[in-house]
C-alpha cells in the first residue's frame, strides 16, 4: 500500500509538472531567448529556494539559472536603489509593505495575461492587495504577511492567578496592573506589560498604528494628500476624536500617577526585559518568536490574538514583504548561434520574472507543485494566501498571526521611515508632558502630511 501510494504522489506531481509545462511560458516573438534570473532577498537562506528554483527551471526552460542573493537588512534598502540607479540590480526583489509609493519608478507591474487582479484578489489577504495593487495593477506579491500577537509569560500569568489572556485593552491594562511589582522607592521590579512609551519599545510606531486603526481613525483625507488623524469623526453615531483616543491609550499608562503604570522611559529594551524573565506581556511579530528562544531558552513564553478596542470587528497591523520586478536593467548578452550575440529585450527579461513570481506566489491552475505551500512549511511564516493559512490555523505556533492576516489593514505611507520617527516624536512629547495627546496629534498630523505634498 504505501509503494502504490509514492507512485501515485509521484505521478501527480509528474503530470502536474507537465501540465505547467505546456502552459504560459512562451515566449512572444521568432526569438527565444535564454534567461538568468538574479534574485535580492532578506532572512530566507538561499537553501530555501534550491528545490522551488530546480523545480522552475524544469517547467520553464526558457529560464537557464536563477540565483538568490541574501542582504544585510540594515543596508538592503540603501544597496538596492543604488545598483537599481546604475542598471545593475535583481530583476526580482523584495519590498516591504508600505514602499511602493517610493517604488512606483523603479519597478514594473504584472500584465493581467500572467497574473490577473481577479485571481489575485481571490488568493491573497485583502491587505496584500491594498498595499500591492495601484490603479488595477499588481506591483508586487508576498510569500508570508505578519501582523501583531500578545506574548506572554506564561509562570507570571500563574503566579498572579490570571487564567486567560485579554481580549480587549481594557483586560490588558487590568492585568498589566495585577502583574507590576514595585520595590520600596516606587521602581518597577516587574513590569506587567511593554507599551506606553516610543524608544524602548520595539515596534511602538506599529502599535500605535494599530490602535489608531483599530478605533477606526481615518489617517488620510478621501484624495490621500492630507493627514487627518488629529480631527473630529463620527463612528457608528459617536462623536469623537478616535486618534487622540488612541494616542491617550497608548501612552496613559506611562504616568506613574496612573493606577495601571507598569513601565517607563528608563527600563530595558522590551524584547531584553521580555526574555529577562521580568515583563508579562510584549507586543510584537511572529518572526521574534525565535529571537526569544535564543535569548532565553528556558523561558515558558507563548503568543496569544492581539487585544481589540471592538471585539466584535477585530483588526490587526501588519508589517511583510513583496517581490516585485525591476523596471529597468542592463541587459544580459546572449549568444543565440554560432555567430549570433544579441540582448535581451527588457520585456521579455520582465514577462520572464513575472512568470516565475506567479509560479513562486500563486495558487497552482492545477494539482502538482505547489511553491508558495513548500515555502510555509520550511519557514514557518505566516502565508500570505487565504488557502494556506486555512491550513496554517490550527498551527500552535503560527496559526494565530495566519489568521490574523485576515484582519490586517494598512494606510498609504509615502515615507515610512519619516512617519515612523513622527509618530514616535508623538509618544514622546506626551510621555514627558511637552504636549497633550491633542496638540502631539496636531503637529504630527500637519508633519505627515508635509511628507505628502513632498512626494
Amino acid at each position: 500500500m504505501d509503494k502504490k501510494i509514492k507512485i501515485g504522489a509521484a505521478f501527480l506531481a509528474l503530470t502536474g509538472i507537465m501540465f505547467l509545462a505546456g502552459c504560459g511560458f512562451k515566449q512572444s516573438g521568432e526569438k527565444k531567448y535564454p534567461i538568468n534570473l538574479e534574485i535580492w532577498g532578506l532572512f530566507d537562506d538561499s537553501d530555501i529556494f534550491v528545490d522551488i528554483f530546480e523545480t522552475y527551471r524544469r517547467i520553464n526552460q526558457n529560464v537557464q539559472r536563477i540565483t538568490y542573493k541574501k542582504l544585510a537588512p540594515d543596508t538592503y534598502k540603501k544597496e538596492l536603489i543604488e545598483a537599481l540607479a546604475s542598471g545593475q540590480g535583481p530583476d526580482i526583489f523584495l519590498i516591504q509593505n508600505t514602499w511602493l509609493p517610493s517604488f512606483y519608478n523603479k519597478i514594473t507591474p504584472a500584465t493581467p495575461d500572467i497574473l490577473s487582479e481577479q485571481k489575485f484578489r481571490s488568493e491573497f489577504v485583502d491587505v496584500a492587495a491594498n498595499d500591492f495593487i495601484n490603479q488595477n495593477k499588481i506591483y508586487a506579491v508576498p510569500l508570508s504577511v505578519d501582523t501583531l500577537g500578545l506574548y506572554y509569560n506564561k509562570d507570571l500569568f500563574n503566579q498572579a492567578g490570571i487564567t486567560s489572556t485579554p481580549k480587549n485593552w481594557n483586560e490588558f491594562a487590568d492585568d498589566a496592573r495585577k502583574m507590576t511589582r514595585t520595590d520600596s522607592f516606587g521602581q518597577v521590579t516587574q513590569s506587567g506589560a511593554a507599551m506606553w512609551t516610543a524608544y524602548n519599545i520595539n515596534r511602538s510606531t506599529d502599535i500605535l498604528n494599530l490602535l489608531m486603526l483599530q478605533s477606526r481613525t481615518k489617517i488620510l483625507d478621501d484624495k490621500q494628500a492630507r493627514a487627518v488623524f488629529d480631527q473630529f469623526a463620527q463612528n457608528n453615531n459617536e462623536n469623537s476624536f478616535p486618534g487622540e483616543s488612541a494616542l491617550n491609550l497608548y501612552t496613559s499608562f506611562a504616568k506613574n500617577s496612573s493606577p495601571f503604570y507598569s513601565w517607563n522611559k528608563s527600563m530595558h529594551y522590551s524584547i531584553d526585559a521580555f526574555s529577562e524573565g521580568n515583563l508579562a506581556m510584549m507586543v510584537n511579530y511572529s518572526w521574534h518568536i525565535d529571537t526569544i528562544r535564543s535569548k532565553a531558552p528556558k523561558l515558558n513564553f507563548t503568543v496569544a490574538p492581539i487585544p481589540q478596542i471592538d471585539e466584535a470587528h477585530p483588526v490587526n497591523y501588519p508589517n511583510y514583504w513583496g517581490f516585485a520586478v525591476a523596471k529597468n536593467k542592463k541587459a544580459d548578452t546572449v549568444k543565440m548561434s554560432n555567430t549570433e550575440q544579441v540582448a535581451i529585450p527588457d520585456e521579455v527579461r520582465i514577462a520572464e520574472a513575472w512568470n516565475f513570481l506567479k509560479f513562486l506566489t500563486a495558487k497552482p491552475e492545477a494539482a502538482g507543485y505547489d511553491a508558495a505551500l513548500k515555502y510555509a512549511e520550511k519557514t514557518k511564516k505566516p502565508a500570505a494566501r487565504k488557502d494556506i493559512i486555512e491550513a496554517q490555523k490550527n498551527n500552535v505556533e503560527i496559526g494565530i498571526f495566519a489568521q490574523q492576516n485576515l484582519v490586517a489593514k494598512n494606510w498609504l505611507q509615502v515615507d515610512p521611515a519619516a512617519i515612523e520617527a513622527i509618530f514616535a516624536d508623538m509618544i514622546n512629547k506626551v510621555n514627558i508632558g511637552a504636549d497633550s495627546p491633542s496638540e502631539a496629534l496636531k503637529a504630527g498630523a500637519q508633519q505627515v502630511t508635509q511628507t505628502m505634498n513632498n512626494r
